[in-house]
């Protein structure tokens, strides 16, 4: 089988599409402490989420000092979206952040490859360190790195490219025939991983049949739980893989040597200039998974905007700060997430709910007494505002709690609470003063009230405890609404503790009071007339 044959016809066209395109060198520097930084992220999140977050800082800056080497200015906003997606998966789940960094690997692979093919077609010699990273990247084998050298060597960059996508190739396979059509994580990262070494194929001859928004679909479909929309997905997608694989098995045939370094113009095939490749931002996908000894890894997982992701992070850590009282940090974030709210697309600030959030965002910022609910309140409202902009259904259930947060918050909610914490000393003072406190029964159903009403005594007191701190700026103030149980998940388990003791004494007290009135079977004594705990019976 010749070149042609097998679909290299077009390699004549990349070649010029390279010679014509911008190219020049990266800072290789910054590319290996943007990859390192990545990796060491991802390694150290399951440490500390923190450390991690350090590593991401670091990513950022030799981001920085990379992007005016890129020449390709969408790849370049690709890696500031996939960097941002990453840091908000830390308040998420590591197979999240796993996911972004394998989309910012992705990219970062793709900008080098191109500009190192580019520079190989016009400037050889100087394309070398870049040639000898791009291997690294792509996994290549010792012997495989030295035959793409040697190709670079003999002046034929048409197998360089080839070699380097056979490579790719494989490795989109491998991670599709490891997907299973399922909700799980292995799947999930699987996928992901299979997207992100698509990205350098994209625009490659035999990748026609496919393309990135296929992939991401598919995790739409794996996140969405649609196990038989994502089982014909798969199977689209490798068989398109596997086309593109058979396409690169045969060696193409060698192009025009190089031309000498003279006065001689090189002869440029005469073909149509081929439209610069469109890089699909992929989504970030949320997935978290929790497995147990013996039991089947569950998925949960939501899908979410990556224009979205830099408001997400600043609601994120404001609902941490919030969830230890540290409303100053908290109003810090919010600012932030205003202002990540005023850089996102025109698809969402055009939504259904834009104009609310912004109010909302305006109003928790000088709201005093913010509590975690409000925060809860935001994010609820941009997911809202996430499917307004696709075009989905939207959460009613949401709008009305971005509601109530308007205007059952601050003081209002601090006072109501304390109004209530005082009330509810009331039927607690009247059923001592009915009955007294001498007979057991009696004191076992009273004290198992009060465990009932605890929660309100603690929201009342500790919320407006809370709020003076928050005003007053006393450190120790600030941190009382942590005693409440609404605050934290914390409080859960105490709520449901306090839950299983009254029940159990007020259970206790009535059945022995039944007994006393003779509703159900009791011993002899337990209606003696010289008992003294029924003194409202003794005077009727």
């Amino acid at each position: 089988m010749n070149w042609n044959r097998q679909g290299w016809s077009r390699v004549p066209v990349l070649a010029a599409a390279l010679m014509v395109s911008a190219a020049g060198a990266q800072d290789l520097g910054a590319y290996t402490r943007l990859g390192n930084a990545l990796d060491a992220a991802l390694r150290e999140r399951s440490q500390s989420a923190q450390a991690s977050l350090t590593r991401l800082d670091a990513a950022g800056v030799a981001l920085t000092q990379l992007k005016p080497t890129l020449r390709n200015r969408q790849l370049s906003a690709g890696l500031d979206d996939a960097l941002s997606g990453a840091r908000a998966a830390l308040a998420r789940t590591p197979a999240e952040l796993e996911a972004q960094v394998m989309l910012a690997r992705g990219l970062m692979r793709k900008a080098l490859y191109d500009q190192t093919l580019a520079q190989l077609v016009t400037d050889p010699a100087n394309g070398t360190k870049q040639l000898q990273l791009l291997t690294r990247e792509f996994g290549l084998s010792p012997e495989g790195a030295k035959a793409v050298m040697q190709e670079n060597t003999a002046g034929h960059p048409e197998r360089v490219a080839w070699r380097l996508q056979r490579a790719a190739a494989s490795r989109v396979m491998m991670s599709l025939n490891a997907t299973r059509a399922e909700r799980t994580t292995a799947s999930y990262v699987s996928l992901a991983r299979a997207t992100s070494w698509f990205t350098v194929l994209q625009d490659t001859a035999g990748s026609r049949s496919l393309h990135v928004s296929q992939f991401g679909d598919a995790l739409r479909q794996l996140t969405a739980g649609k196990t038989t929309d994502l089982a014909a997905s798969l199977q689209v997608l490798r068989q398109g893989t596997s086309v593109l694989v058979n396409t690169l098995k045969p060696a193409p045939q060698v192009l025009a040597a190089r031309p000498a370094k003279t006065g001689a113009q090189p002869v440029t095939p005469t073909t149509p200039q081929p439209t610069p490749a469109v890089v699909v931002r992929t989504p970030a996908v949320v997935s978290a998974a929790r497995s147990t000894a013996g039991s089947t890894t569950q998925t949960v997982a939501l899908t979410q905007s990556v224009d979205a992701a830099p408001l997400y992070a600043a609601l994120g850590r404001a609902l941490a700060a919030t969830g230890h009282g540290d409303n100053t940090a908290a109003r810090s974030a919010l600012a932030l997430a205003t202002q990540a709210l005023s850089a996102v697309p025109a698809s969402l600030r055009t939504a259904r709910g834009y104009t609310d959030l912004v109010f909302g965002l305006t109003a928790a910022q000088s709201r005093s007494a913010l509590r975690v609910s409000d925060v809860q309140a935001l994010i609820s409202q941009t997911a809202n505002l996430e499917a307004a902009a696709a075009g989905r259904d939207t959460s009613a259930l949401d709008s009305v709690s971005a509601g109530v947060a308007r205007s059952f918050s601050g003081w209002m909610r601090v006072l109501v609470f304390l109004l209530l914490a005082a009330l509810a000393a009331v039927p607690l003072y009247l059923l001592n003063l009915a009955f007294g406190a001498r007979n057991t029964y009696w004191r076992a159903v009273m004290i198992g009230l009060g465990l009932l009403l605890l929660p309100v005594f603690l929201e009342g007191v500790f919320g407006l405890l809370g709020a003076l701190g928050d005003v007053t700026g006393v450190g120790a103030l600030k941190g009382a609404v942590n005693v409440t149980l609404s605050q934290g998940t914390y409080g859960l388990p105490l709520w449901a503790l306090s839950c299983a003791v009254a029940i159990g004494l007020m259970s206790y007290g009535f059945r022995g009071l039944c007994q006393q009135f003779g509703l159900m079977g009791s011993s002899a004594g337990s209606r003696s007339p010289t008992q003294t705990g029924l003194e409202w019976d003794e005077d009727l």
